[in-house]
């Protein structure tokens, strides 16, 4: 199949985006930035075999490519537009195509984000989408901006795309609604687009939660220039469907797991009942699991008193090192 080809039948489709003035087609996308709006791109990849089995499915593949970064956008405050794709392909199988083309346009027609561009070639199984989004000028939020005293707050629940890697998903795939849950949060998790739009002028800080709580609040820690926080295990938002596990596990995949793409934020203590009230209107929990200190460090309490945490914060992205004399 010519890439033309493949492109127009599993990737052209119409777009009610007024802003896309011209999508797929020509050497580049054209695209309106109204005005007193600033532009937010995003960026994720998924290598097979890294971030993904084979076994997982093209629909929920095509999905997730776009979640993830649809998620990155919820934690700016970003309005979803547009989204570029490049797939690597070692094959062109049809069947894949139209599964993974269905699962990608089913997440994108939620948002109305239009497909305005990307490459295809040939080689081991990768795929990698950019996404675009506006938010009003100066409004984007950001993972720097926490204060000490603030309330640390995460959307839904946690944990629980690593309990479906660590079960195992031939159990789980025959398994019963709550299990079938579980696949679902691993393989088509939710962005919390609407949370995050709604964050502004509430939250000091802003990140979803893909590599792990402890190492993604590190991360609005380090960005903040603050010295740690302090997280509740006993609030931590953890889901039925793991209850008959021991909660020492529960509580390692809800710290380090990530994967659940929730987003983590950080609030001023003032503004906690703003926060009650959004999770009533926008029907979504938000959990207070603990605030920002002055102390070095991310401290793990169980009713206040300091308990030992994961022997890791989360997953790390390594590559090995060459150093002088390597080839």
């Amino acid at each position: 199949m010519r890439e033309f080809d493949l492109i127009q039948r599993f990737f052209d489709r119409p777009t009610r985006q007024g802003q896309v003035r011209l999508g797929i087609g020509d050497d580049g996308a054209i695209l309106q930035v109204p005005e007193a709006h600033e532009l937010v791109v995003v960026t994720d990849t998924l290598v097979e075999g890294v971030h993904f089995r084979a076994t997982d499915g093209a629909d929920n593949l095509g999905y997730k490519a776009l979640a993830v970064n649809l998620s990155d956008l919820a934690a700016m405050g970003a309005v979803p537009i547009w989204a570029l794709l490049n797939l690597t392909l070692p094959e062109a199988n049809e069947r894949w195509l139209g599964q993974f083309s269905e699962g990608f346009f089913s997440l994108a027609s939620q948002y109305d984000v239009a497909l305005v561009g990307g490459d295809t070639t040939r080689g081991p199984l990768c795929v990698s989408v950019t996404a675009g989004g506006w938010v009003s000028a100066g409004q984007a939020l950001t993972r720097s901006g926490a204060g000490v005293s603030d309330r640390v707050w995460i959307t839904g629940t946690i944990g629980d795309a690593a309990l479906a890697l660590a079960l195992g998903e031939q159990s789980l795939a025959s398994g019963g609604s709550e299990t079938r849950w579980l696949l679902d949060r691993l393989h088509r998790p939710t962005p919390r687009i609407g949370i995050g739009q709604a964050l502004y002028g509430l939250a000091s800080a802003v990140i979803d939660i893909s590599d792990g709580l402890l190492a993604d609040l590190g991360q609005i820690v380090g960005a903040s220039g603050q010295a740690g926080a302090i997280i509740e295990a006993t609030s931590l938002p953890l889901s039925p469907a793991g209850e008959s596990y021991p909660l020492d596990d529960r509580m390692t995949w809800a710290l380090t797991g990530g994967d659940d793409y929730e987003l983590c934020m950080t609030v001023p203590q003032a503004k906690s009942e703003r926060m009650r009230r959004l999770s009533k209107e926008a029907g979504v929990s938000l959990t207070d699991i603990g605030c920002i200190t002055d102390q070095a460090g991310i401290v793990l309490t169980r009713a206040g008193v300091p308990i030992a945490g994961p022997s890791r914060a989360g997953y790390e992205h390594l590559w090995p090192v060459i150093g002088e004399g390597d080839s």
